[in-house]
């Protein structure tokens, strides 16, 4: 056999190893391709799982079963829960992270007791805030919700409260004498959310009642008044002196508190506000005026009555706002008359003629002063006034009227004029130097009827001056402007 031959045996011997190796390589190909597959819908043997423990972030172990760590953990909740009212539950985040292993040969019994051991179980709980501010942990939402009503019902009370909740959503129209709440609500947000905490963080009911309504304490200022001091400002917030001495720098034990002077203290203020909208509708009185008509019918100092006064009634629907018991807001949403009300009605006269006294006494001299005045003196009674040192000496009517007499008494009066005013006032005027009028003149008032002296029983120039009201002597202090 030549070389050639020979070289084209080996290409066909070369040719089916390639295609046999070809083969092959399909066969074994289509194989692993179907156990893959086969795999994949669970046609073959799966690979067991095991489950990596964590409790938050801390690694506890891996267990071959993830109910022998559920088992676990209940245990330990069903032993809280055995003689106690409340609800626990794991504190931690558990999470249980499943792996697929060739050899499934583990103990869990080490990693159960380490679990056991670092599990936290404690009472699933309800938090309630107001606002920013954390007023307690509850161990029902019910207990909150007592809380917020018990707090409310504090201003409100608890039958009001009760029929607030129970009454319809929507608006009626108020009759006369009636009142409608619309709103009970707080200044703060009241929110809820469940917390995990220990049982000795927990209130009851009562508990957070007094907290709320005793709420927290926030920095104030106290203003100095009389009779405070630092034992007694301190005592009113619950201080010791040196609590006080330490919330302001510039006191010491000697310090002499000032009027207004200002001190940092503490004191507590409430939660939150307890806000009532309500709307009423009540009957107000509307009260009547008094009037005043002139009337040149009748005489300065002379009236009548014209119309008797009436009060009226509205019927008036109001807003409120009502802040911790304390209306603070009243706004007027609308009112309708009832009743019309009357006004009272006078006529005074304002007719004057020169012989009728106005009823205005006018000062009777040109300045001056009472040097004497009326009453008891010198062990018998002084029926008038004595003014002394005027500007100048004449005498004037104090009002109109006519001149009734014109006398001299040398133990008395000396020169003296009286004047009827013709209203049931008479004036008499003494001691004078010198008469200026007669009897039977007409005097308007302010006139010049005499100069002033000492006549008579005087010391000394000055006025005698006395006022008769229906025949009886008065103080002319008491009528004079």
């Amino acid at each position: 056999m030549n070389l050639l031959e020979k070289l084209n045996i080996n290409r066909n011997y070369i040719l089916f190893g390639l295609l046999l190796i070809f083969i092959l390589i399909q066969i074994i190909g289509h194989k692993t391709t179907h156990v893959v597959h086969a795999e994949s819908n669970d046609e073959s043997v799966e690979l067991p799982t095991i489950y990596h423990v964590y409790l938050d972030d801390d690694y506890i172990g891996r267990v071959s079963d993830e109910d022998v760590v559920y088992n676990t953990i209940n245990d330990q909740i069903d032993a809280a829960e055995e003689d106690s009212a409340y609800t626990y539950t794991l504190a931690q985040e558990l999470a249980l992270i499943p792996e697929r292993v060739f050899h499934k040969e583990l103990s869990d019994d080490q990693v159960l007791a380490e679990l056991a051991e670092k599990a936290i179980i404690q009472v699933d709980a309800v938090a309630l805030m107001l606002g920013d501010e954390l007023v307690g942990y509850f161990a029902a939402e019910a207990e909150a919700d007592q809380v917020l009503f018990e707090y409310k019902s504090k201003y409100v009370g608890e039958d009001i409260l009760e029929d607030f909740v129970k009454q319809e959503a929507d608006k009626i129209d108020l009759a006369l004498d009636e009142s409608m709440i619309l709103d009970i609500t707080l200044s703060k947000e009241a929110t809820k959310s469940n917390e995990v905490v220990s049982e000795d963080e927990l209130l009851t009911v009562n508990e957070g009642i007094k907290l709320i309504e005793k709420g927290t304490l926030e920095d104030k200022l106290h203003k100095i008044k009389a009779g405070d001091t630092l034992s007694s400002v301190a005592a009113s917030y619950d201080l010791s002196v040196g609590q006080l001495l330490e919330l302001n720098d510039e006191l010491n034990e000697g310090t002499v508190l000032q009027l207004n002077q200002e001190l940092n203290v503490t004191d507590y203020v409430s939660f939150a506000d307890v806000i009532v909208y309500q709307e009423e509708r009540v009957e107000e009185t509307i009260e009547f005026e008094k009037k005043i008509e002139k009337s040149d019918d009748l005489y300065v100092g002379e009236s009548e009555l014209k119309q008797e006064g009436e009060d009226g009634k509205k019927d008036v629907h109001y807003s409120l706002k009502i802040v911790n018991g304390k209306e603070v807001e009243r706004d007027l949403l609308e009112e309708t008359v009832i009743t019309e009300v009357v006004d009272e009605i006078t006529i005074e006269g304002s007719k004057v003629i020169p012989s009728r006294g106005t009823g205005d006494f006018v000062w009777p001299a040109v300045g001056g002063y009472v040097s004497s005045g009326y009453g008891p003196r010198w062990g018998s009674m002084h029926n008038g006034i004595d003014i002394a040192r005027p500007s100048n000496r004449n005498i004037l009517a104090a009002d109109n009227g006519t001149v009734e007499k014109v006398s001299y008494d040398a133990n008395g009066y000396g020169h003296h004029i009286v004047i009827n005013h013709n209203n049931g006032y008479t004036t008499l005027y003494a001691h004078l130097a010198s008469v200026d009028v007669s009897v039977g003149d007409t005097v308007p008032q302010g006139t010049t009827i005499g100069q002033m002296g000492t006549t008579g029983r005087s010391t000394g120039i000055h006025l005698h001056f006395e006022v008769a009201e229906n025949g009886s002597r008065i103080d002319p202090n008491g009528v004079l402007n």
